[in-house]
């Protein structure tokens, strides 16, 4: 497997320069039938990349701002590991009003997919209250003292209604911003899980109560400690999940 497959995209189909943000992909501009694509080559399984081009069709045709897959050549929307998409222009959020855009974008996500089915493989962090793997995470692997207080702040969103939520949209990275639009990129953490994961953004944007802030701000804190157990920025941000 390798960049090879872009072969499924056409004889003219070549990759440009490679693009920062990538973690878990090598993500490289890419150049189909003359025009700037973005391609994402990874180890994810058909099955998830399903899942996710899928979700992404489904929201490009409700009217959100994504990028859309390109199929190859025989119609797949991706080969090998491989996806292509199309690219965004835009710049990130840089104050409190565009930040109040995104969280006016997530909501739109968050209604777009009520009911839609988990991502193969992945736990919602209130699944992890019963259980202790899912794809990325292991809570076995963490101290005993982390996971419960990880799954204390996960309870309290116990209970709540799921849709699908972006997974990292406090990156400014994974977002383009233009005068009429909002666009939300790197879609590698999506999955089902309680919406306000989404909403812990930068001065509290989405203008949610007190309680709720705090409530999502340490079940964000405590799913990206889980998520990327054991490295340096894990540990930063269970520092910032209370004790019990």
């Amino acid at each position: 497997m390798g960049w090879e497959a872009l072969r499924h995209w056409g004889a003219d189909a070549a990759r440009i320069e490679p693009l920062t943000g990538g973690v878990a992909n090598d993500v490289w501009s890419v150049r189909i039938g003359g025009r700037r694509t973005v391609g994402r080559l990874g180890t994810r399984s058909d099955a998830d990349l399903a899942w996710e081009t899928a979700l992404l069709q489904h929201l490009d045709r409700a009217g959100l701002t994504v990028p859309v897959p390109i199929p190859t050549a025989s119609g797949q929307l991706f080969a090998e590991g491989l996806v292509v998409m199309t690219y965004l222009e835009g710049g990130p959020p840089e104050t409190r009003a565009d930040w109040r855009r995104v969280a006016d974008t997530l909501r739109s996500l968050h209604r777009m997919t009520k009911g839609w089915p988990q991502r193969p493989g992945w736990r919602s962090s209130t699944d992890l209250l019963r259980t202790s793997t899912g794809t990325k995470v292991d809570l076995g692997a963490m101290p005993p003292e982390s996971v419960a207080r990880c799954r204390a702040a996960w309870s309290r969103l116990a209970g709540r209604p799921t849709c699908v939520v972006h997974g990292n949209p406090t990156n400014p990275a994974n977002i383009r911003m233009t005068g009429d639009r909002v666009a939300l990129i790197d879609w590698d953490e999506s999955h089902v899980d309680v919406p306000d994961l989404d909403l812990a953004l930068p001065d509290n944007a989405a203008d949610l109560a007190d309680d709720a802030y705090d409530a999502a701000a340490q079940a964000s804190a405590a799913w990206e400690a889980a998520v990327c157990w054991d490295d340096s920025y894990a540990v930063r941000r269970l520092a910032e999940v209370r004790a019990i």
